[in-house]
């Protein structure tokens, strides 16, 4: 049994062991252990000012890039877009000064933009479900080609909203056809209405540009919906959106920023059918990114499906091609084909 001495004797231990420390420490090793505390504040700080020093120079030297990738971006894309005319469709809030440099790029390409439209959250909310489904069936005459027949109510707003965009009135090609016009009135009607124009859409657009905002979906929380359903359904509405979009189209691209989970081009990637069937380019908010939006719409016109942007499986610049001039043709209307050619069977008739 331990007695009280056992206790008195490891006291005392204690007590001798802390004396000696604090004799040493004031007497022989005080120098020693302060020179030592001072080198080693000395060196953090050193290592500090370095790595500042260091960051500094990494940031004036992506600068550098940005600045050369911009100034060097007009002469790359020029006439690569040459008479084509680009609808640019932000899936959601995007920032006005990357959407600015990206419609920039485009216009330096030789691309005219036809369309800025914004989709609204109740393009993909949870809780105005009901109401596209009710829109769908009002907008189903209008649709030419019409959607299948088990195509999903995003789908097959997306068709109108596609087919609103594109819709060229075959007597005259630079103006909407009557249906389309009325189909992105439709997008716009209601109180909570799909989609925002930003200024009116008077021609026809060939192809089409999909800007994704740089806050991944799974970051979009509502009162009603956990966050999980709400990022799927906004994924859900974008892809299939883009998948219309190439459809009826010349050619779309899907622009968004870096890759990463729950991002627009991550779920694309992810898909081996939707990554068959869009063009996609991350990194859209740098310049070089930006730079790469022409191109990959001139490629995917041409014919040619990729992914661009830096990382794994990724192409770093687009490959651009010659593309062939629109044709914008007017085609007669039925009735005025029956017209002229009775016209002509009646000179016929008289010669």
């Amino acid at each position: 049994m331990i007695d009280f001495r056992y206790h008195l004797v490891s006291l005392i231990s204690v007590f001798l062991a802390l004396a000696v420390g604090i004799a040493l420490g004031a007497g022989p090793l005080e120098q020693t252990i302060g020179n030592t505390l001072t080198g080693q504040v000395d060196q953090l700080r050193s290592e500090r000012d370095q790595l500042r020093a260091d960051l500094d120079a990494a940031g004036s030297d992506l600068a550098a890039s940005e600045a050369f990738a911009e100034a060097a971006g007009a002469e790359l894309v020029d006439g690569t877009l040459a008479d084509r005319r680009v609808a640019v469709i932000q899936l959601g809030t995007v920032d006005g000064d990357a959407l600015a440099a990206v419609e920039s790029q485009l216009t330096d390409a030789g691309a005219t933009v036809s369309a800025d439209v914004v989709l609204n959250e109740a393009w993909s909310s949870t809780d105005r479900r009901s109401f596209r489904q009710a829109l769908v069936g009002n907008i189903a005459s209008y649709l030419d080609p019409q959607p299948a027949d088990d195509a999903s109510a995003d789908t097959s707003l997306s068709e109108a909203l596609v087919q609103g965009l594109t819709g060229a009135d075959p007597a005259n090609p630079d103006a909407l056809s009557s249906d389309a016009a009325t189909l992105l009135e439709f997008m716009t009607s209601g109180d909570e209405p799909l989609v925002a124009f930003e200024g009116e859409v008077t021609q026809p657009a060939d192809a089409v540009v999909l800007v994704a905002p740089t806050v991944a979906p799974d970051a979009v929380a509502t009162e009603t919906a956990p966050d999980e359903e709400e990022a799927q359904a906004v994924l859900s509405s974008q892809i299939a959106l883009a998948r219309v979009a190439q459809t009826r189209s010349e050619g779309a691209v899907v622009v968004d920023g870096p890759v990463t989970d729950g991002t627009l081009v991550a779920t694309i990637l992810g898909d081996d059918s939707a990554a068959e069937a869009l063009t996609t380019v991350s990194d859209g908010d740098t310049a070089a990114g930006r730079v790469s939006v022409p191109l990959a719409l001139n490629a995917r016109i041409g014919g040619t499906n990729g992914h661009y942007g830096r990382g794994e499986d990724l192409t770093t610049v687009p490959t651009a091609t010659t593309l062939t001039p629109p044709d914008r043709t007017p085609v007669a209307t039925g009735d005025a084909g029956a017209d002229a050619g009775a016209g002509e069977g009646d000179a016929g008739a008289q010669g």
